[in-house]
């Protein structure tokens, strides 16, 4: 029987030949390229049966590539990866670096049709490193156009089609006019997202007479949908609708149900094939094994033995097969609804931060004339009378401010935009600030605010300083407004340390009005404020409490509270800090003089486009007896800057033209030693470090008050002569 099958096999090596499984080969890409996949498959499972007979590794991983990039045009992209797995694993096992060069590509293309682009650009990037090392330079256009594809769909369209230009000519030894095509529809695609359609359309034109040409429908139906697009939006009506009959007609006939039940079968069965080579290779191992037997007899048993498992095997292979194929396509279609929800869901929470956001970001404008023209006001000597008039126009201005500023975080929070920073920082010194800047608060209700800080705390921690900052000053603020003739305790205790953290508890404490047990629980949730009669007493946003605990959770925190009804409250939490090497700060090192002529007869350029800002401003500076000339937008501020010498420079971000940004590196280029300060109404997209990656050296948030204008402009002053 051995000697039977041998000589079978011997029969099918005679008439086979490598260059046969080459000519199926290059037929399956053929038929891959019309979109007839199932002959396409058909093709693939003749190679692989020659090169299952001829034993030749190579042409078996090649075959496996065929099915992943046939999947991964069916979408099927999980098949897609389990076929590329397998030519995998046999390219490097005989160093076929060539072969796994295209498997890479086919894993990061079905990774980013996942969205799982980190993984897509790893594959791609492990492509083009083997294809440096072993100079395999006619496979580089096929790994670029795959990062274009990868970039376009993270929707960086610069990196898609720096990639996509630097594919062509497009070289490829197997599918070089099918992916000049396509390359050519991708830069069509991007062109149209520029809005640049006459040369979106000439591409378009190109992709769709490389289709014509090579038949290749699949591309055709993409370009005759996206010159539809671009028709329309150009007012082209009529070419508009052409292209779109076209598009739907091809659409018809190569994607009727027919032809996909037939590709589905088709994939059905290499997936049968592909196992039943594996069982093949059981036979064979057990062939093998069984020539060591010495009884023919017990041989005869095994084999039979093997065989029905193996049948059984095939199967129960066979209908979980049937199962997966009908729980994937439940799947798909239950994941599409889910998806379908998620989307809406997220547009309408985007829509309505971006909403939130704009509406706040343009209300600081005329709030900055408010309270900057108020304060201008308070200082020309006003009668008595006028006076209690401004000084209410000033406390509703900086309350609305408060609101804005309050609903600006939130939004920030609720859009994931915050992230936590690791800065050294002097505990002692943020938490005295806090105290400095609510004093004037704590007079009011005639209160008092200690600080009991634990001896034993390092000069200076790693964490996020600006956050802390904001929690204190809510939680000594909240505690300030509901108590009256009282104190206000913020008490920082070690509680644990080792070499390189310390644990911090702090704790903010009041003897004010207290809290009800049943209104602890609804506090810290926005806009609420433990009862009517109590927002309508003591007023605020009801926003605090909600930042406070969402900024602790940044910070791996939470808050906790303590209070009773007419005996004060404690709010407390504990947050673990990096310990710091740091003695002394640079800002000991500034020594601002604090006199009142410190800023006299200092040159001021105000780069702002709005008047009313304008005059505002300009009076602020000349207040403290400074000269300020005035830029209008960035272009003449440029022009300023390099005529005359400034001692600083007060920059507002949003202009018409050319914007702040763009105007403190320009003026960088020839100045780099003059202090360039920020003047912005941050918004939920503003990123505070693309301010200093400019050239800015502070930032001043609109609209600010006039203690801070003049302290930040102090500040820069110093540190630009020490500096020079």
């Amino acid at each position: 029987m051995l000697l039977h099958v041998s000589f079978l096999k011997a029969q099918e090596v005679k008439n086979y030949s490598v260059e046969k499984i080459d000519e199926h080969l290059h037929r399956a890409y053929r038929l891959k390229h019309n979109a007839r996949y199932d002959e396409a498959l058909q093709k693939t499972q003749e190679a692989l049966k020659i090169a299952d007979v001829l034993e030749v590794d190579e042409k078996v991983a090649a075959c496996y590539n065929i099915v992943a990039s046939i999947n991964l045009e069916k979408e099927k992209y999980d098949h897609s990866l389990e076929y590329s797995f397998k030519a995998e694993n046999i390219q490097k096992n005989i160093r076929d670096f060539e072969g796994l060069i295209i498997t890479l590509t086919h894993k990061g293309l079905a990774e980013a049709k996942k969205e799982n682009f980190q993984t897509a650009l790893q594959y791609l990037q492990e492509a083009k490193t083997i294809a440096k090392r072993y100079n395999i330079n006619r496979l580089m256009s096929r790994i670029n156009i795959s990062l274009g594809i990868v970039y376009l769909g993270k929707n960086n369209l610069i990196k898609a089609e720096e990639n996509l230009k630097s594919a062509l000519p497009v070289k490829d030894p197997l599918e070089d006019n099918y992916l000049r095509g396509k390359t050519m529809l991708l830069l069509a695609r991007i062109n149209e997202n520029n809005e640049d359609y006459a040369q979106a359309k000439e591409h378009a034109l190109e992709a769709n007479n490389i289709a014509k040409a090579f038949n290749f429908p699949l591309i055709s139906i993409d370009t005759y949908k996206l010159l539809s697009e671009i028709s329309e939006k150009t007012e082209a009506y009529q070419d508009a609708v052409s292209y779109l009959k076209k598009y739907h007609t091809l659409e018809d006939s190569i994607l009727s149900s027919e032809r996909l039940a037939s590709e589905l079968s088709a994939l059905a069965e290499t997936d049968a094939e592909i196992k039943d080579r594996m069982i093949g290779e059981l036979e064979n191992e057990n062939a093998d094994f069984g020539q060591t037997v010495k009884t023919a007899k017990l041989t005869s048993i095994l084999s039979s033995a093997l065989l029905i498992i193996i049948s059984l095997l095939t199967i129960s292979l066979y209908r979980n097969n049937q199962i997966k194929i009908k729980t994937n396509q439940l799947l798909v279609k239950k994941n599409n609804e889910l998806q379908l929800a998620k989307d809406k869901a997220e547009k309408a929470m985007n829509t309505k931060a971006q909403f939130l956001s704009t509406v706040s970001h343009e209300l600081r404008t005329p709030l900055y004339a408010v309270t900057g023209l108020t304060h201008l006001l308070l200082e020309d000597n006003p009668s008595k009378h006028q006076e209690e008039h401004l000084k209410s126009l000033k406390f509703s201005g900086e309350y609305l401010l408060a609101f804005i500023n309050d609903i600006l975080q939130i939004n920030k929070i609720e859009a994931k935009k915050l992230n936590v920073k690791k800065d050294d920082f002097s505990l002692h010194k943020i938490l005295n600030d806090v105290i400095s800047s609510l004093n004037a608060t704590a007079k009011e209700n005639n209160n008092k605010i200690h600080l009991v800080f634990d001896e034993k705390i390092p000069p200076f921690v790693i964490g996020d300083s600006l956050k802390l900052s904001q929690i204190f000053i809510n939680l000594v603020g909240n505690a300030l407004k509901f108590t009256e003739n009282g104190d206000v305790w913020i008490i920082v205790d070690v509680i644990g340390k080792d070499d390189k953290t310390i644990d911090l508890s702090f704790k903010v404490k009041d003897n004010g009005i207290g809290i009800s047990k049943e209104m602890q629980h609804k506090i810290f949730e926005s806009f609420a404020q433990g009862s009517v009669q109590i927002n309508r007493k003591y007023g605020g946003t009801g926003l605090g409490l909600t930042i406070v605990r969402s900024l602790l959770e940044l910070l791996d925190s939470e808050i906790k509270l303590s209070s009773e009804l007419g005996k004060g409250s404690t709010f407390g939490f504990d947050i673990t800090f990096n310990k710091s090497d740091k003695v002394k700060d640079a800002e000991d090192i500034l020594l601002i003089d604090k006199k009142d002529n410190f800023l006299e007869g200092l040159h001021v350029l105000l780069v702002e486009d709005n008047k009313i800002n304008q005059v505002i401003t300009k009076k602020m500076i000349e207040k403290k007896g400074m000269t300020c000339d005035i830029a209008s937008d960035g272009y003449k501020a440029i022009d300023l800057a390099m005529e005359q010498a400034y001692d600083i420079i007060l920059m507002d971000i949003h202009m018409p033209g050319i914007s702040g940004l763009q105007t403190t590196q320009e003026i960088r280029k020839f100045n780099t030693k003059v202090p360039i300060v920020a003047l912005t109404a941050i918004s939920l997209d503003e990123n505070t470090d693309d301010f200093y990656k400019a050239g800015c050296d502070d930032i001043i948030t609109k609209p600010f008050k006039p203690e801070v204008f003049y302290k930040k402009i102090s500040k820069n002053i110093v540190a630009s002569l020490q500096n020079a």
